[in-house]
């Protein structure tokens, strides 16, 4: 298997974990949402600190993390980052276990194009043509989909946009993804353990004797791995392909919740998903052919 086989199959693995986390949720979905967010958050820590000591990257990451501290704008971005995933993970969780797998679904596939915007109104990149017809195509659905329900889709878009503007903030930040995660984790530790805290002296934990109690300790083993994966094969594989094995997560949670969790695809989903597949068909094959041409060029 050479170098961009195994950055396919490392990405693949990463978005196909990320496609099943509804599954995982529900499993643990007697524990009430902030309480599972805050385990994510604990657990997390914990499990990249010791991938980060089997793999003699601790004191590297302290290093890191003093160096960090001189560079105020990452350090600032990286706290953003922090605070906007921590965000984005309660908001999944929530849709997740409250019926809104589809809206879930729907986030992550109009996040590419929410980036392409991000870029555009902060980094000053300009729309091609392309990218324009496609955030058109995302919009025309999303507005559709308002008009026909009577109900703006606020789970989709803040998804999408959360995620959007955490992957701007770490375009400031120099620093490995597992010293980001890991980082990220312990900024946001504080919370996680002040949360854990008065739902116990409330008596309103669900952490106890009992099954799901052993699950939610593998919170932070499904949060980190698909990251390490994924941070493993994008580099092996050009950002095209990244950008087209990236529909795998949201198909998969989509498929999820139409089959094994009961919701409903209407009409009107049938025509919103439509307009934004059209849109990231077209932006993912204009992207596939400027790859193209770039690789003839080089020959």
């Amino acid at each position: 298997m050479d170098n961009t086989q195994k950055g396919v199959l490392y990405t693949a693995l990463a978005y196909l974990l990320w496609g099943i986390l509804p599954s995982y949720w529900r499993a643990v979905s007697s524990f009430n949402d902030y309480e599972i967010l805050f385990h994510r958050i604990i657990w997390s820590f914990v499990f990249m600190i010791i991938v980060l000591a089997v793999t003699k990257k601790l004191s590297p990451l302290v290093k890191e993390t003093k160096s960090l501290f001189k560079r105020k704008r990452e350090f600032i971005a990286l706290i953003i980052a922090s605070i906007v995933i921590t965000f984005n993970w309660g908001i999944f969780i929530w849709a997740v276990n409250n019926n809104h797998v589809l809206q879930a679904s729907l986030g992550y596939y109009i996040n590419p194009l929410m980036s392409i915007a991000l870029g555009f109104l902060f980094l000053k990149e300009r729309f091609t043509r392309t990218e324009t017809l496609a955030i058109l195509l995302a919009a025309i659905g999303v507005l559709y989909m308002t008009f026909s329900v009577g109900t703006f889709p606020i789970v989709s878009v803040t998804l999408a946009l959360s995620f959007a503007l955490y992957g701007l903030m770490k375009k400031v930040v120099n620093i490995n993804a597992l010293y980001s995660i890991t980082l990220e984790t312990f900024f946001i530790l504080p919370i996680a353990f002040l949360g854990i805290a008065l739902l116990t002296t409330d008596q309103k934990t669900y952490f106890g004797n009992n099954f799901e109690s052993f699950l939610i300790l593998f919170s932070g083993i499904v949060t980190a791995i698909p990251l390490i994966l994924f941070s493993a094969g994008a580099k092996r594989i050009p950002l095209s392909l990244v950008g087209l094995l990236q529909y795998i997560s949201p198909t998969l949670i989509l498929l999820q919740g139409v089959f094994m969790f009961g919701e409903p695809f209407t009409l009107t989903h049938a025509i919103t998903f439509s307009c934004i597949w059209s849109g990231l068909i077209i932006y993912s094959l204009s992207k596939w052919m400027q790859y193209k041409k770039s690789i003839k060029i080089k020959l």
